[in-house]
């Protein structure tokens, strides 16, 4: 599929959740969110249609994020449902880790092909101010678990605020290096005023709207064209296909900001 602006879009990001067991300060209020209600969020059959639908127009890789995608229950059986679409290339996950540990064999084994793992410091004592009370030894343990399972190449995403320094980010560098894994570094930003971006800073990502190759789908529903915009497709499950290509239409070259959806309820 390609867009108005000859970008091809073979990436799709599904939330599958819009809750999470952390309350990191540059995702979610100290006191989180209205959460939608359970019989909003879309079921595992309907995720799988629409991934199955986006496959055959020419999707080629699908990531779950959340909120934390390991909350959801029974997250594993996505995972076997989305690994036998035929055409899929990559399947993928997003998580903050806490709950990798138990989890990273049974994903590997129901078909999922590698993690990132978000992971802003190595202190953790900034670790649990970061995330507001997080374990730092939880997550580390669920690295090791997905290394060990082979949902390799790890990737650890860690987003950079305001106090990063450089010696924690080459700690960082230093800590991926010795174990083979992949730091990518994310800039802090506001969905409010993509002006924000303007201040690089260490981070690698966002991409550039002009390398903007991705759809989301949210848990309950909505093809999301691009991330810093309000605008948004309801999905129609009689014409699926209708709706994607719709989304993709709607794309524009480039976003300015989005006012009605939490960073924790688009899944970044």
């Amino acid at each position: 599929m390609y867009d108005r602006f000859e970008r091809q879009i073979d990436y799709l990001r599904i939330s599958v959740t819009d809750r999470c067991d952390l309350r990191c300060v540059y995702c979610m209020p100290a006191e989180g969110i209205a959460c939608k209600p359970r019989d909003a969020i879309l079921s595992y059959a309907r995720i799988e249609a629409v991934a199955r639908e986006a496959v055959a127009l020419g999707v080629t890789k699908i990531r779950l994020t959340g909120g934390e995608p390991l909350v959801r229950h029974n997250i594993e059986e996505l995972v076997g449902r989305l690994a036998r679409i035929g055409g899929l290339r990559e399947l993928a996950m997003t998580t903050n880790g806490t709950r990798l540990a138990a989890m990273a064999g049974v994903l590997k084994a129901r078909g999922l092909g590698r993690v990132n793992v978000s992971l802003d410091t190595l202190d953790p004592e900034r670790y649990r101010a970061v995330t507001r009370g997080g374990d730092l030894g939880q997550v580390l343990r669920g690295i090791e678990a997905a290394a060990a399972a082979g949902l390799t190449p790890v990737k650890i995403n860690m987003v950079i605020i305001e106090d990063t320094g450089v010696d924690e980010v080459e700690r960082m560098r230093r800590f991926c290096d010795a174990r083979g894994m992949r730091l990518q570094t994310i800039m802090h930003f506001s969905l409010y005023d993509r002006r924000d971006l303007r201040a690089r800073f260490l981070a690698e990502r966002p991409p550039s709207c002009a390398q903007c190759n991705r759809l989301r789908l949210t848990s309950d529903g909505f093809l999301k064209p691009c991330l810093f915009s309000e605008d948004e497709i309801a999905v129609d499950f009689t014409d699926m296909r209708g709706s994607i290509r719709a989304a993709v239409a709607a794309k524009p070259e480039s976003g300015s900001r989005c006012r009605n959806r939490e960073m924790c309820a688009i899944g970044g």
